[in-house]
């Protein structure tokens, strides 16, 4: 059987199982974001505790998914859960670096004029920075969802959902029938949701991002 024959009979389970794998990643981003911004806001102003906080999430990223889904097993089992810790945790780094940065690079003449006519710090924050920093978090999203379409994969090993049950089921049975068409059906389809989701990216920076602060 050959791939095209293999994706075609298989087409509604593969349907399934890229839904399930976009649909985690992208819920996972938005969990990253939520924490990652929130931290972001909570540390900038001081450059130890923004130096901290990267030294963490990037300290995450050190270890291998395997170790890290190996790790939370024992804690929340096998499935979902398990997975979407493990992307949550891969994702804040570049979430929480871009929303430093961003936040960070406004000018403070915006901020000390909008305080002049009055706002209040609360306003000024979600507002005036919150909005020229959303380029550089929109990035970071951007990059931790790229980062956890291929993480995800690996998260097949914890019984997560999506394309990964696909490559691992060919690499675990290599060499047997239409294990070669499993792996590639898995690997080709990651990569080509990954190249929706971007474009989709590059349609919400469009629509989102002011002609003046897009990079």
């Amino acid at each position: 059987m050959n791939l095209f024959e293999y994706i075609s009979d298989r087409w509604d389970r593969l349907l399934l199982q890229s839904w399930l794998h976009t649909s985690m990643v992208v819920q996972c981003t938005i969990l990253a974001a939520v924490l990652g911004v929130v931290i972001g806001i909570a540390v900038y102003r001081s450059p130890i505790g923004s130096a901290v906080a990267t030294a963490l999430a990037s300290t995450i990223l050190t270890v291998p998914s395997f170790a890290l889904l190996g790790l939370l097993i024992p804690i929340s089992g096998l499935g979902s859960t398990t997975a979407v810790i493990a992307l949550v945790l891969y994702g804040l780094l570049p979430i929480v670096r871009n929303t430093i940065v961003g936040l960070a690079g406004v000018d403070p003449s915006i901020t000390d004029a909008a305080r002049g006519i009055g706002m209040s710090r609360f306003a000024v924050l979600t507002r005036v920075e919150l909005r020229l920093a959303w380029p550089a978090i929109l990035t970071g999203m951007r990059v931790a969802t790229q980062m956890l379409m291929g993480i995800a994969v690996i998260s097949a090993y914890a019984k997560g959902p999506g394309l990964g049950s696909e490559v691992f089921s060919g690499l675990t049975n290599a060499g047997s029938t239409n294990s070669l068409n499993q792996a590639l059906t898995g690997t080709v389809g990651v990569v080509i949701l990954a190249l929706v989701l971007d474009g989709i990216y590059v349609l919400i920076k469009r629509f989102t991002v002011t002609r003046g602060l897009r990079g």
